[in-house]
């Protein structure tokens, strides 16, 4: 398949309200947007990294001029056959995975265009449909968050995940369990603590989580597997995870019992795959996280979660839930499975960005022809 154009588009998506999490707060999501065309077919791929490097070192105007300058032209007038061909050509450029996975995910996209054969076809799920969970930043009130659990368990979400922070901590864990002493739920530190708050995590015991995620620095494994060995509750990682090696060295360590996967966090759908089937081989079961991506974005991470070993409820949200409108031209939309649960069914076709919308929120953008 060779690649004849790429074209990026960096936008900013306006949140309903202010997404907040250990490292900070955004209102609006920071992404890329990428269309690659091969002949007379196009797709689009998408990669969100936020607009500060506060998730990770990497961010939205960054990666959009590494792919732009470096990584896109080294594609252009390329016949690529595989998801490794690609990512054996970007291998010369240490590092940038959010910027690896706009073109991963685009080639993807473009992938199952070319061939006609939806994208999970494509990646060997035997289903289509996805269970996905509900998810709570930190809030005005804990009362508030009482209210937006509750409602959640009466949609019949599988699970809650609840960020979690040093100003909204145990205090607010404590109420939460209080009220729903029957729900499942993990929380999601976004690295903000350290092992010297090793203690603090061993109280957390008492709370039956489902896991604790990402509860030190992002980019440590010792640790991790330090801490492991004194907690009961399962360690997940997500930020520490952002390459196959990694990966391999935290199963290595005993440093998790979950691997909380974002394509674009690792390099894109080629290198999720790989991730996927080595935790499978360990017996580490996988759950999909999401970014806040639009539609096409999320119809990407939809499609990776039909993978058999993501056991774990996913990360990724009905557009209404952040987006007054959503940049995709279709929007991701909940159905029920057979349990009644919040579930999204995956798209046999990658939603494409609204051209207004596209234009109202782009920041810049630049085409590699």
């Amino acid at each position: 398949m060779r690649i004849d154009r790429i074209e990026l588009f960096h936008v900013a998506m306006p949140l309903l309200y202010p997404w907040k999490t250990a490292y900070g707060e955004d209102a609006e999501i920071h992404s890329i947007l990428c269309r690659m065309d091969s002949g007379s077919v196009s797709a689009w791929g998408e990669s969100a990294p936020l607009a500060a490097p506060c998730y990770s070192p990497e961010w939205g105007g960054g990666i959009f001029d590494v792919t732009k300058t470096w990584l896109a032209p080294k594609l252009l007038g390329e016949d690529i056959e595989t998801g490794q061909q690609l990512q054996q050509r970007l291998a010369v450029f240490k590092g940038n995975p959010f910027a690896k996975a706009i073109l991963d995910n685009t080639w993807w996209a473009l992938k199952s265009a070319v061939s006609g054969i939806p994208l999970h076809t494509l990646l060997g799920a035997e289903r289509d449909l996805i269970t996905v969970g509900a998810d709570f930043g930190v809030m005005d009130s804990v009362d508030a968050l009482l209210a937006a659990i509750d409602d959640a368990s009466h949609q019949g979400f599988a699970r809650v995940k609840l960020k979690y922070r040093p100003d909204w901590d145990e205090s607010m864990l404590s109420r939460v369990r209080a009220a729903f002493p029957n729900e499942t739920f993990h929380i999601d530190c976004n690295a903000g603590y350290r092992i010297l708050d090793t203690d603090m995590f061993k109280r957390l015991d008492e709370y039956d989580l489902a896991m604790i995620e990402q509860p030190l620095n992002h980019d440590d494994l010792l640790d991790h597997a330090e801490l492991a060995a004194k907690i009961k509750t399962p360690i997940c990682l997500d930020e520490s995870i952002n390459s196959v090696q990694l990966a391999k060295q935290a199963l290595r360590l005993n440093a998790c019992g979950y691997v909380n996967i974002k394509p674009g966090r690792v390099g894109g759908i080629t290198i999720a795959k790989v991730i996927h089937d080595i935790c499978a081989e360990a017996g580490i079961p996988c759950w999909v996280g999401g970014m806040l991506e639009s539609a096409t974005g999320g119809a990407i991470c939809t499609a990776l979660a039909t993978l058999p070993n993501f056991l774990y409820p996913a990360d990724i949200f009905p557009s209404a839930r952040y987006y007054e409108t959503d940049l995709g031209e279709v929007p991701i939309e909940l159905t029920a499975n057979k349990l009644g649960q919040p579930s999204i069914r995956a798209f046999n076709e990658i939603p494409k960005p609204n051209p207004d919308r596209l234009s109202r929120w782009c920041l810049q953008s630049h085409v590699i022809s």
